[in-house]
């Protein structure tokens, strides 16, 4: 997807009651409060990586919530910072460098930098198994060259 149709989908991102009440079904309530929690950017996001796997006929209940909760570890970091971020994976790491001379940037962009772990972590704690886990902490680089790269594929493609 190109970055200016992110930063649109980013600003008018909303996610619907009717959408909040389908994942209910299929989430736990301590995962249901981990998405609840994200940014509605990344609720968004995760519901579109949802339904990009579900077309593909993946209904896995694993991955599938690895899909909707992989950014739960951004917390609620701006939209320049994802911005920088983005441009940094796009142009090399002197992106990044540059940009953390900004306080407030420097801060951000190290969460960007862990996020994947830590949405692991957040996973867990949310009562995630260990596949879920695995697939959310190794999506930019899948292990799993099946699921874990469809996963990939898919955030990519959101």
């Amino acid at each position: 997807m190109s970055r200016v149709r992110q930063f649109r989908r980013h600003l008018g991102a909303r996610v619907g009651p009717a959408e909040l009440a389908d994942v209910a079904t299929w989430t736990t309530a301590e995962q249901l409060a981990l998405f609840t929690s994200m940014h509605v950017a990344d609720r968004r996001h995760g519901l579109d990586v949802v339904g990009t796997l579900r077309a593909e006929g993946i209904n896995d209940g694993d991955v599938l919530l690895a899909g909707l909760l992989h950014d739960a570890g951004k917390g609620s970091i701006g939209l320049w910072p994802r911005v920088a971020w983005s441009l940094g994976e796009a142009f090399g790491s002197w992106v990044w460098r540059l940009a953390g001379l900004l306080p407030p940037m420097g801060r951000a962009l190290a969460v960007l930098a862990v996020h994947a772990d830590r949405s692991a972590e957040l996973a867990a704690g949310a009562g995630c198994g260990p596949r879920t886990v695995a697939l959310i902490r190794q999506r930019a680089e899948p292990v799993d060259h099946e699921v874990g790269e469809r996963l990939r594929l898919a955030d990519e493609a959101n």
